[in-house]
């Protein structure tokens, strides 16, 4: 006997806002009905192990799928707990999840605002049978349960009301059977009534599933269809209609991240690498692991063989494809990574994660952050080891997202330390990159800073005149030419309780203290005999320069600029521009070279006439030439470059 009742007044509420609110993607429907299957079919296997007449029921798990065009119909199927009359009142009917209220005025709000409302967060609540009806004018559910007799079937339009009844049903499980609404593209509804789209979501959303999923499809049969029993794989029964009957297993079941690494083949990681990130290269390296505790995941990561032409993209994709039980939940999944290892490319799959989670769930939850942490820390630790153990393939590694890396070095101050030892730097050592590590290895005795210079091409770096003095010491410089090095230099202050100290800032004085003490002398009295002359070029240079001083870092060459201790670099400051901030300009410091012939003549031309207009030029020249040397731009190139022709037409 039928009997019609009343949906619980929340349910009731839920089920008009699914109706006539709209969402972005209706895909997800598909994914729900067949999540929920694999879950009945979950649970008789559990049951079936505690509950021993129940095992009979354990018999070929899986999922079937049948859809007809023409009646506009789609039914899932499976043989997996089913339910009885209480069951079906008390998992449809009612809804008695807690945040079920928050659920609806989310749901509210964002359908009178005219917002589209995410529909990740389906099935969030537990209310993911609910969003057949997005989809669905009518839904019908045939269901046993395993090891009783009565079978019942249970059907609403969405109304508010449903009715059941008693029906027959051969064997355990569950039947959906949804009646579909008209195909809307506008409204950004598929065809689900179609073969091509039943495959594609199966495809994106439920390929791992545990249990396979089969497709029954019906097509006119053709000249080489055989009259044969089917398979359940690709096999098919001619009809008297002259049509042919094929059940196929459209989902590969094959979650490579489950399986012990040791039983995985290289080749396998190579396939399922292209597979998600649709690059044509093997990857470099495949970390695979599974954590274990009261957290559960497991993890399969790729560190990619060459960067992706979006790396450097404020929008390019990026993200870890995430799963829950192997049904697929989203493909960018940004929080389990920092922004410094986007190139990751992988899956994770949890447990224990609610189906469904919402991205700003997934921002706030305390295991996501805990996941995060721990696949960090492994990406970084197989990155060390990766160093150690084949510096070539590292170094080919380092050349390609060397620079993303590093910003994890002014953003991630927990593994800022783990991170500078990643790092690979060119320095005046030789050709090869090294090291911090093998940089203090090297350092000379007494050496207490990690020497470095920042600019923006590497050649210049190598011929700067600030390197003079270290070269003639013996003292090794790391050569910094990438544009983020100027801003995670300026954060950090030391590496492995060694200060990095940049050779274009302040004072130097190399040696021992008796050294130092020797060449403080020296430059006081060498200020006391240029006195003059410094003067005179701080009064030509006042408004490019905040002080003019005797240097002690140069041997070849007449000058060079350098920053104050707190000032902006003007690399940094380029930066800024282009970041579109204009940052205040900062003077420079002019250190001139008292040894060199040009300070010697300049010196002799002031003391013998203080008015020669000649020694304002060549003051210019002077200071074009130190910002020509560290890579700078000239203030004034045309003037610069008539000073320069006139000093060749004297000479």
């Amino acid at each position: 006997m039928q009997e019609r009742m009343e949906f619980q007044t929340e349910a009731r509420q839920l089920l008009d806002l699914m109706i006539h609110s709209v969402y972005s993607n209706k895909d997800i429907v598909l994914r729900e009905v067949i999540s929920n299957s694999s879950d009945a079919l979950d649970k008789l296997r559990i049951e079936s192990l505690q509950n021993e007449p129940l095992r009979g029921f354990w018999s070929d798990p899986n999922i079937r799928i049948e859809f007809d065009n023409q009646a506009r119909t789609i039914s899932i199927s499976d043989n997996g707990i089913g339910m009885n009359r209480q069951e079906i009142v008390s998992n449809i009917g009612t809804i008695a999840r807690s945040g079920t209220r928050e659920f609806l005025t989310m749901l509210k709000s964002k359908s009178e605002g005219g917002e589209s409302v995410n529909s990740e967060l389906i099935g969030q609540f537990g209310v993911g049978f609910y969003s057949t009806f997005m989809i669905a004018d009518r839904v019908t559910l045939l269901t046993r349960r395993a090891g009783e007799p009565e079978a019942w079937q249970w059907e609403s339009t969405g109304d508010g009301t449903y009715t059941i009844e008693e029906a027959e049903r051969a064997a355990n499980g569950t039947t959906v059977t949804l009646h579909l609404k008209p195909a809307d593209q506008e409204d950004v509804m598929n065809d689900y009534a179609n073969e091509w789209t039943i495959r594609s979501i199966i495809k994106k959303y439920s390929d791992f599933v545990s249990y396979p999923i089969r497709l029954r499809t019906e097509k006119p049969a053709t000249d080489d269809d055989t009259n044969e029993d089917s398979n359940g794989e690709g096999g098919g029964i001619l009809t008297e209609q002259g049509t042919v009957i094929r059940e196929e297993t459209v989902n590969s079941m094959k979650a490579l991240w489950t399986r012990p690494a040791s039983e995985i083949q290289q080749a396998e990681y190579n396939e399922f690498y292209k597979h998600i990130s649709y690059d044509w290269s093997d990857p470099l390296r495949a970390i695979h692991f599974r954590a274990e505790g009261t957290f559960e995941y497991f993890a399969l990561l790729f560190l990619p063989s060459h960067a992706p032409s979006d790396l450097f993209m404020r929008d390019g994709a990026r993200g870890l494809n995430l799963y829950v039980k192997r049904i697929f939940i989203m493909d960018d999944a940004k929080d389990l990574l920092p922004s410094y290892l986007r190139f990751v490319k992988g899956v994770v799959d949890s447990e224990d994660l609610p189906l469904n989670i919402s991205r700003e769930i997934l921002q706030q939850n305390r295991q996501i952050q805990l996941m995060r942490k721990r696949i960090t820390k492994k990406v970084l630790d197989t990155l060390g080891e990766l160093r150690d153990s084949d510096q070539p393939q590292y170094g080919a590694f380092w050349k390609e997202f060397g620079s993303v890396v590093k910003e994890g070095v002014y953003q991630d101050e927990e593994n800022r330390e783990q991170l500078l030892g990643l790092g690979l730097f060119d320095t005046t050592h030789g050709d090869g990159k090294t090291t911090l590590k093998e940089y203090i290895e090297r350092m000379k005795e007494g050496q207490e800073g990690i020497w470095y210079i920042a600019g923006e091409n590497l050649s210049v770096l190598q011929n700067s005149p600030h390197l003079e003095a270290f070269r003639d010491r013996g003292h090794e410089v790391i050569l910094l030419s990438d544009p983020i090095d100027e801003i995670w230099t300026g954060m950090v202050t030391d590496f492995q309780g060694k200060k990095l100290q940049s050779i274009t800032r302040g004072n130097i004085d190399l040696g021992s203290k008796e050294e130092k003490k020797e060449q403080e002398k020296e430059r006081q009295e060498k200020a006391q005999e240029f006195g003059p002359l410094l003067g005179a070029i701080k009064e030509r240079l006042h408004d490019g320069v905040k002080e003019v001083r005797i240097s002690n870092r140069l041997r070849a060459s007449a000058a060079c600029l350098v920053a104050d201790e707190n000032d902006m670099t003007p690399q940094m400051e380029k930066i800024m521009r282009a970041m579109g901030q204009e940052p205040p300009r900062s003077k420079r410091i002019l250190e001139v070279n008292p040894d060199h012939p040009v300070l010697g003549k300049l010196l002799a031309m002031q003391s013998n006439n203080l008015s020669d207009p000649q020694l304002g030029d060549y003051i210019d020249l002077l200071y074009g030439q130190a910002i020509l040397a560290e890579g700078g731009d000239l203030p004034d190139p045309t003037h610069f470059s008539r000073l320069v022709a006139n000093l060749m037409v004297q000479a």
